[in-house]
Protein backbone atom coordinates (compact mmCIF):
# COMPACT_ATOMS: atom_id res chain seq x y z
CA UNK A 1 0.00 0.00 0.00
CA UNK A 2 1.29 3.37 -1.05
CA UNK A 3 2.72 5.97 1.54
CA UNK A 4 -0.06 8.35 2.54
CA UNK A 5 2.09 11.85 2.25
CA UNK A 6 3.42 13.90 4.10
CA UNK A 7 3.86 12.56 7.19
CA UNK A 8 3.43 13.39 10.08
CA UNK A 9 6.77 13.15 12.61
CA UNK A 10 6.27 16.56 14.73
CA UNK A 11 4.09 14.97 17.56
CA UNK A 12 6.29 16.57 20.20
CA UNK A 13 4.19 20.12 18.90
CA UNK A 14 0.50 18.24 19.01
CA UNK A 15 -0.65 15.21 18.00
CA UNK A 16 -3.78 14.12 16.13
CA UNK A 17 -7.25 13.53 18.06
CA UNK A 18 -7.40 9.84 18.74
CA UNK A 19 -10.61 8.40 16.70
CA UNK A 20 -11.92 6.87 20.30
CA UNK A 21 -11.51 10.35 22.21
CA UNK A 22 -13.17 12.12 19.16
CA UNK A 23 -16.11 9.49 19.61
CA UNK A 24 -16.11 10.35 23.42
CA UNK A 25 -16.60 14.48 22.73
CA UNK A 26 -19.08 14.07 20.02
CA UNK A 27 -22.18 13.56 22.22
CA UNK A 28 -20.96 16.17 24.51
CA UNK A 29 -21.07 19.06 21.46
CA UNK A 30 -24.80 18.36 20.36
CA UNK A 31 -26.96 15.85 22.87
CA UNK A 32 -25.33 16.53 26.14
CA UNK A 33 -24.66 20.13 26.37
CA UNK A 34 -25.23 21.27 29.91
CA UNK A 35 -23.27 23.39 31.76
CA UNK A 36 -21.94 21.54 34.62
CA UNK A 37 -22.55 24.78 37.18
CA UNK A 38 -26.50 24.16 36.20
CA UNK A 39 -27.27 22.19 39.43
CA UNK A 40 -31.11 21.92 39.04
CA UNK A 41 -31.85 19.71 35.96
CA UNK A 42 -30.53 16.79 34.10
CA UNK A 43 -28.61 18.51 31.54
CA UNK A 44 -26.15 20.17 34.36
CA UNK A 45 -26.25 16.90 36.33
CA UNK A 46 -24.68 14.91 32.97
CA UNK A 47 -22.29 17.13 32.15
CA UNK A 48 -21.25 17.41 35.72
CA UNK A 49 -20.64 13.22 36.10
CA UNK A 50 -18.90 13.27 32.77
CA UNK A 51 -16.44 15.87 34.31
CA UNK A 52 -15.92 14.05 37.31
CA UNK A 53 -15.18 10.42 35.05
CA UNK A 54 -12.76 12.76 33.55
CA UNK A 55 -11.13 13.87 36.65
CA UNK A 56 -10.35 9.99 37.97
CA UNK A 57 -9.04 9.19 34.41
CA UNK A 58 -6.58 12.01 34.54
CA UNK A 59 -5.86 11.49 38.21
CA UNK A 60 -5.58 7.79 37.43
CA UNK A 61 -2.71 8.43 35.11
CA UNK A 62 -0.69 10.02 37.78
CA UNK A 63 -1.34 8.22 40.60
CA UNK A 64 -3.56 11.65 42.50
CA UNK A 65 -6.67 11.73 43.62
CA UNK A 66 -9.29 13.04 41.18
CA UNK A 67 -10.32 16.14 43.37
CA UNK A 68 -6.69 17.92 43.49
CA UNK A 69 -7.34 17.69 39.74
CA UNK A 70 -8.09 21.54 38.39
CA UNK A 71 -9.18 21.89 34.60
CA UNK A 72 -7.07 24.76 32.64
CA UNK A 73 -6.50 25.91 28.97
CA UNK A 74 -3.18 23.90 28.84
CA UNK A 75 -0.06 23.70 30.13
CA UNK A 76 1.05 27.11 29.46
CA UNK A 77 -1.86 28.61 31.75
CA UNK A 78 -0.94 25.52 34.21
CA UNK A 79 2.78 26.71 34.34
CA UNK A 80 1.97 30.49 34.83
CA UNK A 81 -0.69 29.71 37.43
CA UNK A 82 1.76 27.14 39.35
CA UNK A 83 4.37 29.65 39.38
CA UNK A 84 2.68 33.10 40.02
CA UNK A 85 -0.19 31.32 42.27
CA UNK A 86 2.48 29.74 44.77
CA UNK A 87 4.72 32.73 44.75
CA UNK A 88 2.16 35.19 45.28
CA UNK A 89 0.29 33.05 48.46
CA UNK A 90 3.87 31.98 49.70
CA UNK A 91 5.52 35.65 49.43
CA UNK A 92 6.10 36.30 53.21
CA UNK A 93 7.86 33.46 53.80
CA UNK A 94 10.47 33.72 51.09
CA UNK A 95 10.92 34.78 47.39
CA UNK A 96 13.52 32.32 46.04
CA UNK A 97 12.90 29.82 43.11
CA UNK A 98 14.62 27.81 41.59
CA UNK A 99 14.54 26.30 37.75
CA UNK A 100 16.49 25.11 35.09
CA UNK A 101 17.96 26.56 31.86
CA UNK A 102 15.82 24.54 29.29
CA UNK A 103 12.80 24.75 31.11
CA UNK A 104 9.69 25.39 28.56
CA UNK A 105 8.88 29.13 28.05
CA UNK A 106 6.10 29.21 30.02
CA UNK A 107 8.48 28.41 33.23
CA UNK A 108 11.37 30.76 32.22
CA UNK A 109 9.52 33.55 31.47
CA UNK A 110 7.05 33.93 34.29
CA UNK A 111 10.26 33.77 36.53
CA UNK A 112 11.42 36.35 34.63
CA UNK A 113 8.16 38.22 35.39
CA UNK A 114 8.16 37.29 39.05
CA UNK A 115 11.91 39.10 39.11
CA UNK A 116 10.67 42.11 38.22
CA UNK A 117 8.21 41.63 41.15
CA UNK A 118 10.98 41.25 43.85
CA UNK A 119 11.67 37.49 43.24
CA UNK A 120 14.83 36.19 43.07
CA UNK A 121 15.63 33.27 40.66
CA UNK A 122 18.27 30.26 40.73
CA UNK A 123 18.61 29.17 36.96
CA UNK A 124 20.50 26.04 37.31
CA UNK A 125 22.73 24.78 33.98
CA UNK A 126 22.32 21.11 32.78
CA UNK A 127 24.85 18.67 31.92
CA UNK A 128 25.95 17.87 28.28
CA UNK A 129 22.82 15.18 27.91
CA UNK A 130 20.55 18.14 29.02
CA UNK A 131 20.16 16.83 32.70
CA UNK A 132 20.02 18.72 35.99
CA UNK A 133 22.10 17.68 38.62
CA UNK A 134 20.01 16.81 41.57
CA UNK A 135 23.03 17.63 43.93
CA UNK A 136 23.23 21.19 42.35
CA UNK A 137 19.09 21.43 43.37
CA UNK A 138 20.15 20.83 47.10
CA UNK A 139 23.12 23.25 46.93
CA UNK A 140 20.74 26.16 45.13
CA UNK A 141 18.14 25.48 47.69
CA UNK A 142 17.68 28.79 50.89
CA UNK A 143 15.68 30.08 53.84
CA UNK A 144 13.98 31.45 51.43
CA UNK A 145 13.06 29.25 48.55
CA UNK A 146 9.75 28.63 48.06
CA UNK A 147 9.73 26.68 45.18
CA UNK A 148 11.68 24.17 43.05
CA UNK A 149 10.25 23.87 39.27
CA UNK A 150 11.48 21.03 36.83
CA UNK A 151 10.00 19.90 34.00
CA UNK A 152 9.89 16.02 33.84
CA UNK A 153 10.94 15.46 30.09
CA UNK A 154 12.47 18.02 27.72
CA UNK A 155 9.95 19.39 24.92
CA UNK A 156 13.38 19.68 22.49
CA UNK A 157 15.36 16.88 23.12
CA UNK A 158 13.48 14.48 25.10
CA UNK A 159 15.90 14.31 27.74
CA UNK A 160 13.85 12.55 30.72
CA UNK A 161 15.10 14.80 34.36
CA UNK A 162 15.69 12.85 37.41
CA UNK A 163 12.15 13.94 39.00
CA UNK A 164 11.84 11.25 41.96
CA UNK A 165 15.45 12.32 43.34
CA UNK A 166 14.54 15.92 43.27
CA UNK A 167 11.79 15.72 44.67
CA UNK A 168 12.79 14.01 47.88
CA UNK A 169 15.38 16.62 48.04
CA UNK A 170 12.40 18.72 47.96
CA UNK A 171 10.20 17.07 50.93
CA UNK A 172 13.34 16.97 52.98
CA UNK A 173 13.79 20.81 52.94
CA UNK A 174 10.36 21.38 52.83
CA UNK A 175 9.80 23.75 49.67
CA UNK A 176 7.11 22.59 46.92
CA UNK A 177 7.97 21.24 43.97
CA UNK A 178 6.39 21.88 40.60
CA UNK A 179 6.83 19.70 37.70
CA UNK A 180 6.08 20.42 33.79
CA UNK A 181 5.50 17.23 32.86
CA UNK A 182 3.53 18.28 29.37
CA UNK A 183 5.72 15.87 27.06
CA UNK A 184 6.03 12.98 29.93
CA UNK A 185 2.17 12.08 31.17
CA UNK A 186 0.90 9.23 28.62
CA UNK A 187 4.04 8.99 27.46
CA UNK A 188 6.43 7.64 30.34
CA UNK A 189 4.88 6.67 33.62
CA UNK A 190 4.44 9.66 36.10
CA UNK A 191 3.61 8.86 40.10
CA UNK A 192 2.99 12.33 41.56
CA UNK A 193 3.36 10.57 45.28
CA UNK A 194 6.23 8.71 44.48
CA UNK A 195 7.88 11.88 43.10
CA UNK A 196 7.39 13.52 45.94
CA UNK A 197 5.56 16.44 43.48
CA UNK A 198 3.21 18.73 44.82
CA UNK A 199 2.21 20.66 41.42
CA UNK A 200 1.95 18.95 38.40
CA UNK A 201 1.21 20.65 34.62
CA UNK A 202 -0.46 18.50 32.00
CA UNK A 203 -1.67 19.08 28.54
CA UNK A 204 -4.38 17.36 26.57
CA UNK A 205 -3.15 17.70 22.75
CA UNK A 206 -0.01 16.14 23.93
CA UNK A 207 -1.37 12.86 24.10
CA UNK A 208 -4.19 12.51 21.38
CA UNK A 209 -6.39 14.43 22.87
CA UNK A 210 -8.14 18.22 21.97
CA UNK A 211 -6.27 20.92 22.19
CA UNK A 212 -7.63 24.08 24.69
CA UNK A 213 -7.45 21.51 27.53
CA UNK A 214 -5.42 20.96 30.39
CA UNK A 215 -4.98 20.39 34.25
CA UNK A 216 -2.96 21.61 37.07
CA UNK A 217 -2.89 18.99 39.79
CA UNK A 218 -2.35 20.30 43.18
CA UNK A 219 -1.63 18.89 45.82
CA UNK A 220 -4.50 19.02 48.71
CA UNK A 221 -2.58 16.94 52.06
CA UNK A 222 0.92 16.63 53.04
CA UNK A 223 1.08 19.18 52.47
CA UNK A 224 -2.17 21.44 51.19
CA UNK A 225 -0.49 23.30 49.02
CA UNK A 226 -1.58 27.22 48.91
CA UNK A 227 -1.67 29.23 45.70
CA UNK A 228 -3.45 32.30 44.83
CA UNK A 229 -6.21 32.13 41.49
CA UNK A 230 -4.97 33.53 38.40
CA UNK A 231 -8.61 34.74 37.48
CA UNK A 232 -11.55 35.84 39.59
CA UNK A 233 -15.35 36.12 38.99
CA UNK A 234 -17.30 33.05 39.85
CA UNK A 235 -17.06 29.77 42.02
CA UNK A 236 -15.93 26.73 39.63
CA UNK A 237 -13.21 24.36 40.20
CA UNK A 238 -13.32 25.33 44.05
CA UNK A 239 -13.05 28.78 43.17
CA UNK A 240 -9.33 28.45 42.18
CA UNK A 241 -10.43 28.56 38.40
CA UNK A 242 -13.37 30.20 37.67
CA UNK A 243 -14.83 30.31 34.58
CA UNK A 244 -17.67 27.77 32.37
CA UNK A 245 -15.99 24.29 31.52
CA UNK A 246 -15.46 23.12 28.44
CA UNK A 247 -16.79 19.83 28.59
CA UNK A 248 -16.53 18.73 25.72
CA UNK A 249 -12.58 19.19 25.26
CA UNK A 250 -12.87 17.52 29.20
CA UNK A 251 -14.18 14.59 28.16
CA UNK A 252 -11.66 14.00 25.77
CA UNK A 253 -8.92 14.68 27.75
CA UNK A 254 -10.18 12.37 30.15
CA UNK A 255 -10.62 9.79 27.66
CA UNK A 256 -7.04 10.07 25.70
CA UNK A 257 -5.43 9.73 29.29
CA UNK A 258 -7.24 6.97 30.13
CA UNK A 259 -6.44 5.41 26.72
CA UNK A 260 -2.31 6.56 27.12
CA UNK A 261 -2.66 4.46 30.55
CA UNK A 262 -3.51 1.20 28.95
CA UNK A 263 -1.24 1.61 26.09
CA UNK A 264 1.93 3.55 27.17
CA UNK A 265 3.94 0.34 27.97
CA UNK A 266 3.42 -1.64 24.66
CA UNK A 267 3.47 1.77 22.77
CA UNK A 268 7.22 3.12 24.28
CA UNK A 269 8.43 -0.07 23.07
CA UNK A 270 7.21 0.22 19.92
CA UNK A 271 8.49 3.70 19.94
CA UNK A 272 12.02 3.07 21.15
CA UNK A 273 12.31 0.58 17.88
CA UNK A 274 11.36 2.89 15.55
CA UNK A 275 13.34 6.00 17.18
CA UNK A 276 16.72 4.39 16.97
CA UNK A 277 15.87 2.60 13.43
CA UNK A 278 15.52 6.27 12.57
CA UNK A 279 18.84 7.15 14.64
CA UNK A 280 20.88 4.44 13.14
CA UNK A 281 19.66 5.58 9.48
CA UNK A 282 20.63 8.77 9.69
CA UNK A 283 23.82 8.24 11.70
CA UNK A 284 25.10 5.67 9.73
CA UNK A 285 24.73 7.56 6.35
CA UNK A 286 25.31 11.23 7.58
CA UNK A 287 28.67 12.38 8.64
CA UNK A 288 29.16 14.90 11.49
CA UNK A 289 25.82 14.47 13.25
CA UNK A 290 25.22 14.87 16.90
CA UNK A 291 22.89 13.42 19.10
CA UNK A 292 21.12 15.96 21.41
CA UNK A 293 19.58 14.95 24.54
CA UNK A 294 20.51 11.67 26.69
CA UNK A 295 21.12 8.40 24.80
CA UNK A 296 18.36 6.12 26.40
CA UNK A 297 17.26 8.68 29.62
CA UNK A 298 14.71 9.91 26.78
CA UNK A 299 11.25 10.20 25.62
CA UNK A 300 10.69 6.74 24.00
CA UNK A 301 9.55 9.06 20.25
CA UNK A 302 12.07 12.04 20.66
CA UNK A 303 14.87 11.80 18.36
CA UNK A 304 16.82 14.99 18.08
CA UNK A 305 19.84 15.45 16.23
CA UNK A 306 22.65 18.56 14.72
CA UNK A 307 23.92 18.25 11.48
CA UNK A 308 26.95 19.89 11.54
CA UNK A 309 27.47 22.27 9.04
CA UNK A 310 23.89 22.72 7.43
CA UNK A 311 21.25 24.88 9.18
CA UNK A 312 18.29 23.71 10.05
CA UNK A 313 15.95 26.37 8.87
CA UNK A 314 17.39 25.62 5.29
CA UNK A 315 17.64 22.04 5.68
CA UNK A 316 13.78 21.87 6.47
CA UNK A 317 11.93 23.23 3.45
CA UNK A 318 14.00 20.12 1.35
CA UNK A 319 12.94 17.61 3.10
CA UNK A 320 10.17 17.30 1.50
CA UNK A 321 6.95 15.51 2.76
CA UNK A 322 8.30 15.03 6.09
CA UNK A 323 6.80 17.28 8.86
CA UNK A 324 9.37 18.08 11.51
CA UNK A 325 10.55 20.65 13.53
CA UNK A 326 13.85 22.65 14.19
CA UNK A 327 15.29 23.49 17.60
CA UNK A 328 16.01 27.54 16.23
CA UNK A 329 12.84 29.77 16.95
CA UNK A 330 12.13 32.35 14.33
CA UNK A 331 11.28 35.83 15.63
CA UNK A 332 8.90 37.92 14.39
CA UNK A 333 11.80 39.31 11.44
CA UNK A 334 12.26 35.72 10.64
CA UNK A 335 15.82 35.85 11.37
CA UNK A 336 16.88 32.40 12.88
CA UNK A 337 17.85 32.36 16.76
CA UNK A 338 19.45 29.21 18.13
CA UNK A 339 17.64 26.75 19.97
CA UNK A 340 18.55 28.00 24.09
CA UNK A 341 17.78 24.46 25.23
CA UNK A 342 20.69 23.01 22.90
CA UNK A 343 22.80 26.18 23.83
CA UNK A 344 23.02 25.16 27.20
CA UNK A 345 24.74 21.68 26.11
CA UNK A 346 27.39 23.23 25.46
CA UNK A 347 29.63 22.03 22.13
CA UNK A 348 30.43 23.33 19.23
CA UNK A 349 28.19 27.12 18.76
CA UNK A 350 26.84 25.78 15.25
CA UNK A 351 25.05 23.08 17.10
CA UNK A 352 21.79 24.68 18.15
CA UNK A 353 21.38 26.28 14.56
CA UNK A 354 21.57 23.12 13.03
CA UNK A 355 19.07 20.70 14.77
CA UNK A 356 16.11 19.21 13.54
CA UNK A 357 13.79 17.35 16.21
CA UNK A 358 12.04 14.27 15.16
CA UNK A 359 8.86 13.21 17.15
CA UNK A 360 7.53 9.82 16.43
CA UNK A 361 4.10 9.00 17.43
CA UNK A 362 1.24 6.57 17.53
CA UNK A 363 0.57 6.24 13.63
CA UNK A 364 3.92 6.25 13.05
CA UNK A 365 5.34 3.36 10.63
CA UNK A 366 8.07 1.55 9.90
CA UNK A 367 7.44 2.58 6.18
CA UNK A 368 7.52 6.06 6.96
CA UNK A 369 10.35 6.10 9.13
CA UNK A 370 12.47 4.25 5.88
CA UNK A 371 10.92 7.13 3.90
CA UNK A 372 11.98 10.13 5.94
CA UNK A 373 15.40 8.54 6.65
CA UNK A 374 15.74 8.90 2.61
CA UNK A 375 13.91 12.21 2.69
CA UNK A 376 16.88 13.70 5.01
CA UNK A 377 19.88 11.98 3.46
CA UNK A 378 18.79 13.58 0.17
CA UNK A 379 18.07 16.86 1.70
CA UNK A 380 21.44 16.78 3.54
CA UNK A 381 23.53 15.82 0.46
CA UNK A 382 21.70 18.76 -1.69
CA UNK A 383 24.40 21.31 -2.32
CA UNK A 384 23.61 24.24 -0.31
Amino acid sequence: MALKLPIYLDHHATTPVDPRVFEAMVPFLTEHFGNPSSKTHAFGWRAEEVVTLAREQVARLIHAEAREVIWTSGTTESNNWALRGVAMAHQKRGNHIITAATEHRSVLEVVRALENLGFQPTVLPVDGNGIVDPGQVRQAITGKTILISIMAANHEIGTIHPVAAIGEIAKEKGVLFHVDAAQACGKIPVDVEAMGIDLLSMSAHKVYGPKGVGALWIRAREPHVRIEPLFYGGGQERGLRPGTLAVPAIVGMGRAFEIAGMEMESESKRLVLLREHLRKGLMDRIPNVILNGHPTDRLPGNLNLSFLGRRSDALIPKIRDVAVSSGSACASSETAKPSYVIEALGGPSERALSSLRFGLGRSTTEEEIDFAIERVVEAVRAPS
